[in-house]
């Protein structure tokens, strides 16, 4: 299947039968918080898909204002506002259920004290704020350690053990929302994601413009997860149904420990090009076990096949890409 530019966000928001009934279930209004974002805009999107008759509304600052165009034109209400200013609270949309995407990842080695104050201080304002809502938030893998790259992953079971103040920061995330839902009995689900991927961003698309343009990959971290991003936001929507106080975690990912060395071998085969490797693989790497989310909502939709024939079509083709790399192979949490 080819998709066109114009309809990649249409196919990236269709939602699934459950995830219909999920959001139906849903008592009140919706509202996504960081809807700006990579993941924002289909999660958003869907929603409104999935019940068009309830309240839905995307909070971001919305630097890029086409994103806000599309997502009104969508049928979502678009509310332009920094979550980092308190003092505006007052003006956000009340809300039954919330969706909480802000945060920040990439600069974060050279902007400590943002870094923390978007992925924990801000938290918390919203924690406090939306105190009788039911909140999904999200949260990443990166919170878990390196594990043995033959372990199927760390699990929900796992103590966190964060590398670098990135993935240390966003445990303070997942802190500000657990203290919060023991003060005030919220029910929140909070879920760890690595790696979402769609034709314009993400690990596959990573690895085929290193092939393309004869880059050499670093095989250091030599396995990863991998999710079509429908079958992430999927998950993720229908995760709410899991909220409680303590909160619930729920790992979102892909079911294959995926190996770098296969995964560039599979692209190449399609680019009728060799990648070209450095380095060797390391007996660790950054996974996640994602059985329990299986268990609850079954397997993806999306088979790893089909993800990168859909996304090496579209980068060889030379559509937009969002120029924004995963840093997937970073081992020292410097992002």
């Amino acid at each position: 299947m080819e998709i066109a530019e114009h309809n990649l966000e249409d196919v990236l928001s269709e939602p699934t039968v459950a995830t219909k009934e999920a959001v139906s279930a849903l008592t009140g209004s919706i509202v996504v918080l960081g809807a700006g974002g990579k993941m924002g805009p289909t999660l958003a999107m869907m929603l409104r898909k999935a019940s068009p008759n309830k309240d839905i509304y995307a909070v971001s600052r919305f630097s890029n204002k086409a994103v806000k165009a599309r997502i009104e034109q969508a049928g979502v209400a678009a509310v332009e506002m920094d979550l980092l200013d308190d003092s505006r609270y007052g003006q956000l949309p009340s809300a039954d259920n919330v969706f909480y995407l802000a945060g920040m990842k990439f600069g974060a080695t050279g902007n400590q004290p943002l870094t923390w104050a978007l992925n924990s201080f801000m938290p918390a304002l919203v924690a406090r704020w939306y105190k009788n809502a039911r909140i999904v938030a999200f949260s990443t893998g990166n919170v878990y350690p390196l594990v043995d790259a033959a372990s199927g992953g760390a699990s929900e079971e796992t103590t966190p053990d964060p590398i670098g103040e990135y993935a240390q920061s966003c445990l303070g995330r997942e802190r500000m929302f657990q203290y919060f839902s023991q003060v005030n009995g919220t029910p929140v689900t909070l879920v760890r994601l690595n790696y979402a991927n769609e034709p314009r961003y993400g690990i596959i698309v990573d690895l085929t413009l290193k092939i393309l343009n004869d880059k050499p990959i670093d095989l250091t971290m030599g396995s990863v997860n991998l999710i079509w991003q429908r079958d992430a936001n999927d998950y993720i929507i229908r995760s709410i149904t899991l909220a409680q106080s303590p909160p619930a975690i729920l790992n979102v990912t892909g079911p294959e420990t995926v190996p770098i060395r296969q995964l560039a071998g599979l692209i190449g085969d399609k680019l009728k090009r060799k990648p070209r490797f450095v380095s060797e693989e390391a007996a660790t790497a950054l996974l996640s076990d994602a059985s329990y989310c299986f268990a609850k909502f079954g397997y993806p939709q999306t088979s790893l096949e089909q993800m990168v024939s859909l996304i090496v079509d579209w980068v060889a083709s030379g559509k937009g890409v969002l120029n924004k790399p995963t840093k997937y192979d970073i081992r020292d949490g410097k992002f």
